[in-house]
């Protein structure tokens, strides 16, 4: 029974996945009858979806849970959910005991057993992830014209500096019957870009012991007549097969967008790492790419002073995005965690030489970017048209296929006088490039194919 005051707020924090998670959540509760609002302070409950991942995502997350507990109404409840209370629960609860009720990471159908108990609770299973299956209501918080699609959670992989295995658990996939269920009835909500993530795409099915699950699932999901953009995150490069390869180049709707996280280019480094690639392979497929996948487009992240990264090491890394430019790069410091096994690793570096050679690499990648940028001007891109510019209402926005939402650059829109709704493609020339951003002008929209109705999928999603 839903008390006088059912409306609930939301703070999704950390990746996409969690996003993911924090739309079941909010599904849920709508279903039952809740209301949500972006106003916390009229909030009756208020749910926080941490991240535990690293130490400055948890302060994150703890100054999000403090910033509640004080703006909140006096009668309002917080409910605290997701990885850091899955892995450092004991902690967390005793630091916050105004939280009325934690939820551990695989707990997400138990927000309304939170939100309805009377007393204040501890709902941790041992699920450390979860996956939504059969008929979990799920309400899309992302614009209309795009959704995240999780397919595994979990990780095989024993990287040295991530304690993710531990917080998530091992490499769970979600079954392809299920998987294929979601997409189509995401298309057949009028979601025109599918992101497909999970913490490692390539081992999909692999616990499982079957053999090229991705790109059997990617096949079948390329089979349909729609017209769509599907996007790849993340997938490592020794996963990249030829028969992804393949597929890129044959079948636009497979975005030509890779995020192949590879940390660093340096042998020693790598090993160290307990990467799965040498420089040798991973030069070898980023080459490969690039001949093979015309107007590929190449995010990577990459890692600085990591245990035992000497200044050689570290130019090698300079020289590597020199030599083999890559689009998008997200640089990380490392962070020593106490349960990685690379914080016992000798040859720690100190903090002012980690920031020093973040700075030396970002300002390198941003000469980089801007020589990459200057490829577009002159060119005509299908660009989704996403609205106004924050900034002013004299320009719009949008992205190509080559940008990801909230991580990379945006095609800034001067002359939007053809766009005739937000979400839509439409043929932008693009006349600027500005660091990791295009600026171009509508030429006309994109005429997209009509295909036969679709047999509908059963899953429900609202």
């Amino acid at each position: 029974m839903i008390p006088l005051g059912n409306k609930i707020h939301f703070t999704s924090l950390g990746c996409a996945r969690n996003l993911v998670d924090s739309e079941v959540m909010l599904g849920i509760l709508l279903k039952a009858g809740y209301e949500a609002t972006p106003d916390l302070k009229e909030a009756d409950y208020l749910v926080v979806n941490t991240c535990g991942f690293l130490q400055a995502s948890r302060d994150e997350s703890s100054q999000s849970i403090e910033d509640l507990l004080k703006e909140k109404k006096e009668t309002a409840k917080v409910i605290v959910a997701g990885c850091m209370v899955q892995k450092f629960g004991d902690e967390v609860r005793s630091k916050f005991p105004g939280v009325h009720y934690f939820l551990g990471s695989g707990d997400m159908e138990k927000i309304l057993e939170a939100v309805q108990a009377d007393a204040p609770g501890f709902g941790v299973s041992s699920a450390k992830s979860y996956l939504q299956m059969g008929e979990v209501p799920r309400q899309l918080s992302t614009p209309k014209h795009y959704a995240y699609l999780k397919i595994a959670e979990g990780c095989a992989k024993q990287c040295a500096f991530c304690i993710i295995p531990k917080i998530k658990g091992p490499l769970k996939s979600k079954p392809e019957e299920q998987v294929l269920k979601e997409f189509y009835l995401l298309l057949d909500q009028g979601v025109r870009e599918v992101i497909m993530i999970a913490q490692d795409l390539g081992d999909y099915g692999k616990e499982k012991k079957e053999k090229q699950g991705l790109e059997g699932l990617l096949r079948k999901m390329l089979d349909s007549p729609l017209d769509f953009w599907l996007r790849l995150l993340y997938l490592y490069p020794d996963e990249i097969s030829n028969e992804i390869i393949e597929m890129l180049k044959m079948d636009k709707r497979l975005c030509r967008y890779l995020d192949m996280p590879i940390q660093h280019i340096s042998d020693p480094i790598l090993k160290a790492m307990r990467r799965k690639t040498s420089r040798s392979q991973i030069i070898e497929i980023i080459t490969k790419l690039r001949q093979e996948v015309p107007g590929i487009v190449i995010r990577t992240s990459l890692m600085v002073g990591f245990p035992g990264e000497t200044e050689k090491e570290f130019e090698e890394l300079l020289e590597f995005v020199q030599e083999y430019p890559l689009d998008n790069v997200g640089i990380f410091k490392f962070s020593l965690e106490k349960e990685a096994s690379a914080a016992k690793f000798s040859g720690q570096v100190s903090e002012e030489v980690k920031q020093e050679r973040f700075d030396r690499l970002s300002k390198v990648q941003m000469k980089m970017v801007k020589k990459l940028s200057k490829r577009y001007v002159g060119k005509t891109l299908p660009v989704v048209v996403e609205g106004y510019h924050p900034e002013t209402q004299m320009l719009m926005r949008g992205r190509f296929y080559g940008q990801c939402p909230d991580i990379d650059g945006q095609v800034i829109i001067n002359d939007g006088r053809k766009v005739k709704a937000f979400g839509e493609l439409y043929e932008v020339e693009i006349t600027d490039a500005i660091d990791y951003d295009l600026v171009g002008r509508v030429i006309a929209p994109v005429k997209r194919k009509t295909p036969a109705p679709q047999a509908r999928a059963s899953l429900s999603l609202v």
